[in-house]
């Protein structure tokens, strides 16, 4: 792979290869070199963790953005290779087991990316680090600001804006302390949504904080031809994507089906995702006489993901901590009507019954009603999911998210 800087095209050695650069006698001159530093990030074996990342780095290298990644990974996990599709350098660090090592775990980060990052930085100099999550790449990526001079920014994309991981203790005080430091020291912090950056005034009113969302590629999540999504030809489908963890409501789904298994007998639910909970699931499945209506499909592709949207009926994630959830932005982009939990961060994206639906977290009764309204009346479910998709290209595609993005490194790196 070869990347241009200041017109002349230069080949990338190592590791240190940038997110696709695109052709390089197309190339334009690049403004900034950005290092990212990740978690979240495909790797060979799995495309799609962390896909929300490298696609949005795609597209900041059409806005002549040089772009090198270094994802993380602790040295307790088995060791990822990088993606022919997403290269970055995958690097392990050491950690004290557990979330108990988290609050120290950035200066670990630190340590192992010093001398790597300023080689970097001397043969490219780095216009700004975004740092993925406070901890641990947020609080290297600070120590690192220090050390080399370079400003970085940090996103939050979860509800834990202070890593509590639901816990009390020293610990925890010890992990509030180090996400304290990251968001003091950041150029700016970056929120997925306006519930996060209210979690986070709340306790540091002063901080230079901007929500910038998500987006989606309108593209590639795209409506069905007529002719394919029509649903006479096919028995109504739930849809799910999600991890397979009791935080993302899937039980409520499943109990939710079989209370309506009499008025829709031929209702189906495709499930797709991975996690702890699968067993769990399933036996609540056989519990209420659904089996052969649950369809757990596991991981799956990017583009498998985007045609079980396309195929779907509905697509319903009753999630109870979700900071935004780039999943029903991309159900949105499909034309489908989408059900989610108020209280969330897609709250602020959904408007019941005009762009989506939104049941109160735990809402078995309302997400009964909602399915059954949304299953019964096909002019009301188009109504609702082309309104959707408009949402989507109004405000929520990756353009608009990269040129937000775009501004922000700008202004971090004067």
């Amino acid at each position: 792979m070869r990347i241009t800087i200041n017109s002349q095209p230069i080949p990338t050695s190592g590791s240190w290869a940038p997110v696709r650069a695109g052709d390089v006698e197309k190339a334009k001159p690049v403004k900034l070199h950005v290092l990212t530093l990740t978690p979240f990030y495909p790797s060979s074996g799995d495309e799609v963790s962390g896909c929300f990342v490298a696609e949005m780095l795609e597209q900041l290298t059409a806005q002549r953005i040089e772009s090198s990644v270094i994802a993380v990974d602790s040295i307790y996990h088995p060791r990822k290779q990088s993606s022919c599709e997403f290269p970055a350098e995958w690097i392990r660090y050491p950690q004290l087991p557990g979330n108990f090592g988290l609050s120290s775990a950035g200066r670990f980060l630190d340590s192992v990316l010093l001398n790597r990052i300023r080689q970097l930085h001397q043969r490219s100099p780095i216009s700004v680090i975004h740092a993925h999550a406070a901890l641990p790449c947020g609080h290297a990526a600070a120590l690192l600001s220090v050390r080399l001079g370079i400003p970085f920014v940090v996103t939050i994309h979860g509800l834990d804006v202070f890593n509590n991981c639901f816990e009390d203790g020293i610990a925890a005080g010890w992990r509030r302390k180090s996400s304290l430091f990251v968001y003091r020291n950041a150029d700016r912090v970056i929120c997925i949504s306006e519930k996060i950056e209210r979690l986070l005034r709340d306790v540091m009113d002063s901080v230079k904080a901007e929500v910038v969302y998500n987006g989606t590629d309108p593209d590639r999540f795209t409506p069905a031809e007529i002719a394919f999504s029509h649903e006479s030809a096919q028995s109504p489908t739930i849809l799910i994507v999600g991890n397979l963890l009791a935080g993302k409501g899937h039980e409520l789904v499943l109990k939710t089906i079989g209370k309506l298994t009499n008025l829709f007998p031929d209702l189906q639910c495709r499930i797709i995702g991975e996690g702890a909970d699968r067993e769990r699931f399933a036996r609540l499945a056989a519990d209420l006489g659904i089996t052969d209506q649950i369809h757990f499909l596991g991981r799956r592709s990017r583009a498998d993901v985007a045609k079980a949207m396309q195929g779907c009926t509905l697509f319903v994630l009753p999630s109870r901590y979700e900071g935004l959830g780039c999943v029903y932005l991309e159900a949105m982009a499909s034309g489908k009507p989408v059900i989610a939990c108020r209280g969330q961060g897609i709250d602020e994206i959904i408007q019941h019954r005009g762009n989506g639906w939104l049941i109160p977290v735990d809402g078995l009764d309302e997400l009964v009603q909602g399915l059954q309204v949304l299953l019964s009346d096909g002019d009301l479910r188009a109504q609702i999911g082309g309104a959707a998709r408009q949402t989507i290209l109004d405000r929520l595609t990756m353009s608009h998210q990269a040129q937000k993005m775009l501004q922000i490194y700008e202004e971090a790196a004067r």
